[in-house]
């Protein structure tokens, strides 16, 4: 294997257990990679630990090893309820995955148990496996383990048991941070003892970060590890491994697509991730791509698939090759085995987030390739990167032979309404995520060629919403097919779909018997780009302005806050409609 490294395991001052170095045998790891190198032996010495380090660069053995170590170290051994180590990660994939690292090391040390407290299963069956074989070490995602803190009714007294806690990793912390986990993060920080070792992991550093490790770490060791060579810096460098070849491709919106088919036709041989920048995109492309790109295996994952997520991402891990189409609930730190290529097929909302796609290949000093898709307008996004994220892009020669397949796809939606309702739903999605990039100065909707952005999409008509109100676009030709005769193939979906016209006719019908007729309210709709940004920030202040007030409110209060902090997120994820969530809060709030 080729590695990035820096010298064997015997080379660190401090000595490991002899089964650990037998694990790193059978593993294979005979040579520590730089950031290893850096984090144990400061960890092994009590130090806590920022670490910035390139993706891909072998973060996990720096925290699992030093994890074990410590726990080895402790006078008094552990009990079975007792948490000695905590693990906290950003998704379900990347929490699997350290917890099977974590596994592979202590199957030589039965004296220790390990939970995973992950969202897609039931947790009444996480607090009963909590409480049947304990766990000295918990690996999870924010969202559970805050949930199992509250579990005290059902016999988990997850707030005692971590009073023994040597170690906190929070792993891909910017990560954490970005997804909205700061509420979770600071009530499980409040539980957790001041007197234990903390490592923060990340590859990108940002300002939230930085308060962060002000109020997690004490007088941390800051390490910023080059792939080659372990001396900590504050040297600008790439932050995308060495080994990466990073490409981009300019070409319009209606032939995009043509080049990505095209592209994955011509490497079907390889393992491939494609990124897109919505759940609805995925839903739409990837069940294209499917279809089109033929005797190939293709999988489909993003955040709204809730119980489907880790067989459909442990499946795709054992593939020798394969096409993985999926938003950024990928891009942090995954592992998969040999991935050729990661395709950007949208540039993600944010440039951190671009280093971290690109990372899901060359990881460990393996040679990968990423190449992202650009419109003309979005050329300038080359020279932010290069600049901003240091991080580097080569042109790519033109992709060969490319056929036009935009056809198919209108064929395939004539002949199925689902297939015309993702294509749809998946436009309006894209548009909603482009008003949304933190890049707002390249990436600018009004700037946006609508019409050739529906060919490229393959259209039948153009959706209702406010981004188009009023606007014309000849350059964009509408199908001859009333798109309403349009059927499912799903014979059940069809019937369902029969039943609600006929309710609406009816309805209709009714109406207009009436002496007078009822009047629609004409309510009208702001482009969601704005309405929703300002909604969104007039919120947030008001959380953060009762956070801030708060410091010294009573637990009845609090608990309050976080209640309506958790309605927020539930709005924002779409679970409840506004006219639910301006309900409940006022419910709430009158009850008091």
């Amino acid at each position: 294997e080729k590695r990035s490294s820096i010298g064997t395991w015997d080379r660190l001052p401090v000595k490991l257990h002899e089964a650990v170095l037998e694990t790193l045998a059978e593993l294979r790891f005979t040579h520590m990679t730089p950031v290893q190198a850096a984090c144990i032996p400061l960890f092994l010495s009590n130090k806590d630990v920022a670490a910035e380090a390139v993706t891909g660069s072998g973060k996990t053995l720096a925290f699992v090893i030093p994890i074990i170590e410590l726990l080895l170290k402790r006078e008094e051994k552990l009990k079975k309820m007792q948490v000695g180590a905590l693990v906290i990660t950003p998704t379900r994939e990347l929490a699997l995955q350290i917890s099977e690292v974590m596994s592979q090391f202590l199957s030589k040390f039965p004296q220790f148990t390990q939970i995973l407290l992950i969202g897609g299963s039931n947790p009444i069956d996480d607090v009963e496996k909590f409480k049947e074989k304990g766990a000295n070490i918990v690996i999870a995602t924010p969202g559970r383990l805050e949930d199992m803190f509250r579990r005290k009714g059902e016999g988990l007294d997850l707030g005692g048991s971590v009073k023994s806690l040597d170690v906190l990793v929070l792993d891909e912390a910017d990560r954490l941070l970005d997804m909205g986990f700061e509420t979770s993060l600071n009530t499980i920080l409040g539980h957790l003892p001041k007197q234990r070792r903390t490592g923060l992991f990340s590859a990108t550093q940002t300002q939230e970060l930085e308060k962060l490790v002000r109020a997690g770490l004490r007088n941390p060791v800051r390490i910023t590890v080059k792939e080659k060579g372990s001396a900590p810096t504050a040297a600008p460098m790439q932050k995308t491994p060495s080994r990466l070849s990073n490409y981009y491709t300019i070409c319009r919106s209606e032939n995009k697509f043509n080049h990505l088919v095209a592209f994955l036709r011509q490497h079907k041989h390889e393992k491939q991730l494609v990124f897109f920048s919505t759940c609805a995109c995925v839903e739409y492309f990837g069940r294209v791509i499917e279809t089109l790109v033929k005797k190939v295996t293709v999988r489909l994952i993003h955040g709204k698939m809730k119980n489907k997520r880790n067989s459909i991402f442990s499946d795709f891990r054992s593939l020798k090759s394969g096409i993985l189409v999926c938003t950024d609930v990928m891009a942090r730190g995954i592992d998969i085995p040999d991935v050729n290529w990661v395709l950007q097929y949208d540039p993600p909302s944010n440039a951190s987030a671009f280093v971290h796609r690109c990372g899901r290949t060359a990881r460990i000093g393996n040679y990968g390739n990423a190449l992202v898709f650009l419109l003309p307008m979005e050329e300038s996004y080359i020279s932010f990167l290069s600049i901003n994220q240091k991080c580097p892009l080569q042109k790519m020669s033109p992709i060969k032979d490319v056929v036009d397949v935009l056809p198919k796809v209108k064929a395939l939606a004539l002949s199925d309404r689902a297939v015309f309702d993702r294509g749809m739903r998946a436009f309006v999605s894209y548009v909603q995520a482009y008003a949304k990039h933190e890049c707002s100065l390249i990436f600018r909707v009004k700037d946006l060629d609508f019409a050739s952005m529906a060919r490229g999409f393959a259209l039948l008509r153009l959706p209702k919403m406010p981004e188009l109100r009023g606007k014309r676009f000849p350059d964009f030709e509408e199908t001859d097919v009333d798109t309403e005769t349009i059927r499912y193939k799903d014979k059940n979906r069809q019937k369902q779909r029969k039943k609600m016209l006929a309710q609406q006719k009816a309805k209709e019908e009714e109406e207009e018997g009436e002496a007078t007729p009822r009047r629609r309210s004409s309510v009208r709709t702001e482009a969601w780009s704005k309405q929703k940004n300002r909604k969104d920030r007039r919120r947030k202040a008001a959380v953060k302005r009762k956070i801030k007030e708060g410091s010294d409110v009573e637990d009845e209060d609090m608990s309050e806050l976080l209640s309506d902090t958790r309605l927020l997120k539930k709005l924002k994820k779409g679970v409840i409609s506004e006219e639910d969530f301006e309900h409940r809060l006022s419910r709430k709030h009158t009850s008091l």
